[in-house]
């Protein structure tokens, strides 16, 4: 120790007494210069403190404090990027007005001279202000974005159900890029289940532990606040009652508990529609055609209950009994009941027209509408997706135009289709219609559109409908050359039907769906004309 506090004597020039050394080595005298640290034990911190761009006269003390919320502060006068405190310059904007800057560092060095520390000195410490405020808002927020990068990566690699639960419940008021976050769960192995009377809050809310072999990692509830027409005070009650006594165990005991607020028809209109009463057993079609009926007995009985109006033979055994209307067990087909799901929730859920048509459709466009995001202003391509928000309307010419939205499994765009398009092709256009189009980018707006050219109605999209081409090749005649050849014919002829390579007997080989072809337009001819005319098996 003595030995320490002479090298440090000697290095500083002050003495031993007022240096001082702790049992980590540091410093532990409560008013240090910089030039003290030269020389002492190496450490980064003390490295940085020694040579970095702060300037500093003393430390009165420094300690850690542990992490403390920070708060940007708005300046009273907009056109003002510098405030002055305590003699300290702040800044909070990002324009540099060499002027007004100008004005704060006379302020500022005519404080610091009148609080002692000298004129010079503030000259000094304003020289290195002003050029670090050029830097220093993209240096804090390159860290700032950094660690919240940080914390989402760790949170989707370890918590994925419940960050994708909160970044569902983040845009729940305005679902446009929620399918983004949607596609997202399906692509990691979370299922996204519609609004359940038994199980859903508010908010979406995350299930990690409610798996299946298709979906290994969770649930995502859909949050019940989110259907449309459903006020989160009428939520409230709904979940508040569940809590309380239990889960609803069919409709007709959902409308005796919940408060009669609820029992509003249009909001359980939208929540039928939406699926939340599938849980209960009840088919959306059948329970849609007596739901009515089954709310009005249930209120007029609660009303008479509540006034003390009992029935002609008082009060029985076991309460009275009264006839039900039976719901009936009707569903909707495929389609009608997506378009409801779309009309309430804003996006598909349960299910979507593409699902399981990606790759087929693939083939019949260039890109995906993802794609399109960072696309310039003018490009051409070919892309597809389904039909909604299907809009209608006439110009100041008086002729027809149309307006829709254009959605995939992963994002969406509005497109725009002009007079002259919709004379040729306005007639396909449908609400859940599965189209491909010819397009060009409109990117003159900050959220780029489509301009319709050409529309096509794709119909058995489904590449299980179509009969596989199956081709007999041997083994041995594989090569590289032919291999590539076939590749390319698979490709010239693009279509639903599966290839199937049969190597012999009893090796089988189906080919990626991505090589799917459409047997009717020649293909067969050339590949019997390339490997032989019993290379085709029928």
């Amino acid at each position: 120790m003595e030995l320490e506090l002479l090298r440090r004597a000697k290095v500083t020039g002050r003495s031993a007494r007022s240096l001082g050394v702790d049992s980590g080595g540091y410093v532990a005298s409560r008013v240090l210069h910089r030039d003290t640290l030269n020389g002492l034990l190496y450490s980064e911190r003390l490295e940085d403190l020694r040579t970095g761009d702060l300037l500093w006269d003393t430390v009165v003390s420094v300690e850690y404090v542990g992490d403390k919320e920070c708060f940007d502060f708005e300046m009273l006068h907009l056109d003002r990027p510098y405030a002055v405190v305590e003699d300290f310059a702040l800044h909070n904007c990002g324009k540099k007005d060499r002027v007004l800057i100008q004005k704060e560092r006379e302020k500022f060095v005519l404080g610091c001279d009148t609080n002692g520390y000298g004129a010079a000195l503030g000259t000094k410490w304003f020289d290195i202000i002003e050029p670090f405020a050029d830097y220093a808002f993209n240096k804090s927020h390159s860290y700032g974005y950094g660690y919240i990068a940080y914390q989402i990566a760790y949170l989707k690699a370890n918590y994925p159900v419940e960050y994708l639960a909160a970044l569902l419940t983040s845009v729940k008021a305005s679902l446009d890029k929620a399918a983004i976050y949607l596609n997202e769960c399906r692509v990691m192995g979370i299922r996204v289940a519609v609004p359940d009377v038994n199980e859903s809050l508010s908010d979406f809310r995350a299930l990690p532990d409610l798996v299946s072999s298709t979906h290994p990692l969770g649930t995502v509830v859909f949050g019940l606040s989110a259907v449309r027409n459903v006020g989160t005070g009428l939520v409230e009650h709904m979940v508040k009652e569940r809590q309380a006594n239990g889960n609803y165990s069919s409709f007709y005991d959902f409308c005796e508990r919940v408060d009669v607020t609820v029992l509003n028809k249009r909001t359980i209109e939208s929540l039928i529609k939406a699926g939340a009463f599938d849980s209960l057993g009840h088919a959306r079609k059948g329970l849609l055609s007596v739901f009515e009926r089954i709310i009005d007995d249930t209120v007029a009985r609660r009303r008479e209950h509540d006034m003390g109006v009992m029935s002609l033979f008082g009060e029985l055994e076991g309460g009275v009994v009264y006839e039900r209307a039976t719901i009936p067990s009707d569903e909707f087909e495929k389609m009608p009941r997506l378009a409801f799901e779309k009309e309430m929730l804003g996006l598909y859920i349960s299910d979507h027209p593409l699902m399981g048509a990606e790759v087929a459709l693939r083939r019949r466009t260039d890109c995906t509408l993802s794609e399109l995001t960072d696309a310039a202003d003018g490009t051409m391509k070919r892309v597809g997706g389904v039909v909604t928000n299907l809009q209608k309307k006439w110009t100041k010419k008086g002729e027809l135009m149309a307006v829709f939205v254009l959605e995939d499994l992963e994002t969406s765009f509005e497109v725009m289709v002009f007079p002259r398009t919709m004379t040729e092709h306005g007639h396909k256009l449908v609400d859940d219609a599965i189209v491909t189009m010819r397009i060009r980018v409109d990117g003159r707006d900050d959220l780029p559109k489509l301009i319709a050219h050409e529309i096509d109605i794709v119909e058995n999209i489904d590449v299980g409908v179509a009969a596989p081409v199956r081709v007999r090749l041997s083994a041995n005649a594989l090569h590289p050359r032919l291999i590539d050849t076939l590749k390319s014919l698979f490709s010239e002829h693009p279509g639903d039907s599966p290839v199937f390579l049969h190597l012999d007997e009893r090796q089988v080989l189906r080919l990626p769906a991505n090589f799917s072809v459409d047997a009717g337009n020649g293909l067969v001819a050339e590949l019997r004309v390339l490997l032989g005319p019993d290379a085709i098996l029928v």
